[in-house]
């Protein structure tokens, strides 16, 4: 399990990149790199990190489901995850 500090980092650069993403835009469209430098460097996208919504685990996180791959397991084979079976052939 995650620190709760470094869940709350994360979920902090989530609102900032939303907040500068239409002037980022408008700056680079503009070429204006000087004014983009003065940006928070947490305003970029490149600093987000994907992890899980569940217990904040940056590694083995899958997109489809916003889990990291310990969690989807341990749901999936509780029944949690409608439609995921486990296979076999």
């Amino acid at each position: 399990m995650a620190k709760e500090g470094l869940k709350a980092r994360e979920i902090k650069r989530q609102r900032l990149v939303a907040k500068f993403a239409a002037k980022r835009e408008e700056l680079k469209a503009a070429g204006d790199y000087q004014a983009l430098d003065k940006l928070p460097k947490n305003a970029s996208p490149v600093r987000l990190h994907n992890r899980c919504k569940l217990t904040g685990r940056p590694r083995g996180y899958m997109r489809q489901f916003g889990i990291s791959r310990v969690t989807f397991r341990e749901m999936a084979l509780a029944g949690k995850i409608p439609g995921v079976k486990k296979a076999s052939w």
